[in-house]
């Protein structure tokens, strides 16, 4: 039996490029939305060129797919407009009357130009759902400045709390491994457009949604921030540390290393017991949690020497066993081979038109009704563009020809 999809019935019209809008564009796709990319012709979404790696063709040879665009544009239909030709802002018009949602990620005022912005659409279809994503916002002094989710990081605190303590060696500033923030946007833009497409189901009325980089890392810094707010003092960065929790980092053992998470006493206790170290359990330095913040310099290490002492099999094993939080550091062969991953079939393999099949990761949401499996492989560049030129705008194949003939297809 195929079970119903959730966003069935919405049809989305996604002007984004790169990375936030894209994984919140893939997200709705995921969840069963008709997702229409529309793309630049001859050359597409940016990630497109982001390569190496590119998808493998059945001889082992490089396809035009790169791994970056495959990442974030599974389950779309990828139509080829330009939207700087005045017949191709009338194609968008007219395709925006079929939507539900509008999602862009242009510069402030640019999409105004072509009367592609919120008002102008919204008196072509007054229910619309507008997603606007950019770097600042669409007012403040930085509205139109661009926005890079390295640069916010960096702008929105992200980096002063991460990296190294200054005082010990490769100490410093460090952006996460991941555009973050980017990431995080998509699904602060996602959890928003369905928040809005709910108030349409109940009112009506769509309305326009204003998503900042900005905004949404000052959001994410979650305690961080808050310790600032009722403290009055910036958080400083800690490396593998935590500012609040002792233990509650990395440590390195006779062969490699491990993470312990000690979130209350009892933890703490079991780990220095298992450690051959039960004499700092009950230390009237170490024996509470605040405690063992204000003392950190003298205990950690102490707990650092006990740790080397051991393999890493052994530390994870043993506290595992007695319920002290832990686990290792995998790179990504570990993470991809890792029974836990391999049970919960995170990978998939979906066909693709050049590669044969392509391996994604599938969306982490598990809905039991209304699932939000997508086996449809990132589109090609412009594969879908006759389909929906023609078929749902119902333009004739001499209409679509010539303007192919004229690059707005």
């Amino acid at each position: 039996m195929t079970l119903p999809k959730a966003l069935g019935h919405i049809r989305v019209l996604d002007l984004s490029r790169v990375l936030a809008g894209p994984w919140c564009s893939q997200n709705l796709a995921d969840l069963g939305a008709d997702v229409i990319k529309i793309e630049r012709p001859g050359n597409g979404d940016d990630t497109r060129a982001w390569g190496p790696p590119y998808a493998k063709d059945a001889d082992g040879n490089d396809t035009t797919e790169a791994a970056y665009y495959l990442a974030a544009n599974r389950g779309k239909r990828s139509v080829t407009i330009d939207i700087a030709s005045p017949e191709g802002q009338a194609l968008l018009r007219e395709l925006v009357q079929h939507c539900d949602v509008v999602l862009e990620n242009y510069k402030v005022g640019q999409l105004k130009r072509y009367g592609l912005d919120y008002d102008s659409l919204k008196a072509i279809k007054p229910d619309i759902v507008y997603c606007s994503v950019t770097g600042f916002g669409q007012d403040g002094p930085y509205a139109h400045r661009a926005g890079y989710d390295f640069l916010i990081q960096g702008m929105g605190g992200l980096m002063s709390v991460t990296g190294e303590r200054d005082d010990l060696p490769g100490g410093g500033p460090q952006k996460a491994g991941v555009a973050l923030t980017d990431l995080m946007t998509g699904m602060y833009a996602t959890i928003a457009i369905l928040a809005a497409l709910t108030h349409r189901d109940r009112s009506g009325a769509g309305q326009y949604i204003d998503m900042a980089l900005l905004d949404v890392q000052v959001a994410m810094l979650a305690n961080m921030g808050s310790n600032y707010l009722n403290s009055g003092k910036p958080p400083r960065r800690w490396g593998n540390a935590h500012p609040n929790i002792v233990p509650y980092q990395t440590f390195a053992c006779a062969d490699g290393y491990i993470i312990v998470a000690t979130g209350n006493d009892g933890q703490y206790q079991k780990f220095v017991e298992v450690g051959g170290r039960a004499d700092l359990a009950l230390h009237e330095r170490y024996a509470t949690n605040p405690l063992r913040v204000q003392h950190r310099e003298e205990l950690v290490p102490l707990l650092a020497e006990m740790v080397l002492r051991q393999n890493r099999d052994f530390w994870i094993e043993q506290l595992e066993a007695v319920g002290v939080p832990c686990g290792p550091i995998n790179n990504l062969d570990d993470v991809y081979s890792n029974p836990q991953v391999l049970a919960r079939g995170i990978v998939t393999e979906v066909p693709h038109p050049t590669a044969g099949t392509v391996k994604l990761v599938r969306n982490p949401m598990r809905l039991s009704a209304s699932p939000a499996d997508n086996a449809v492989a990132p589109p090609l560049l412009g594969q879908h563009t006759d389909d929906i030129v023609g078929d749902l705008l119902g333009h004739s194949d001499d209409e679509i020809a010539a303007l192919r003939a004229k690059g707005v297809l």
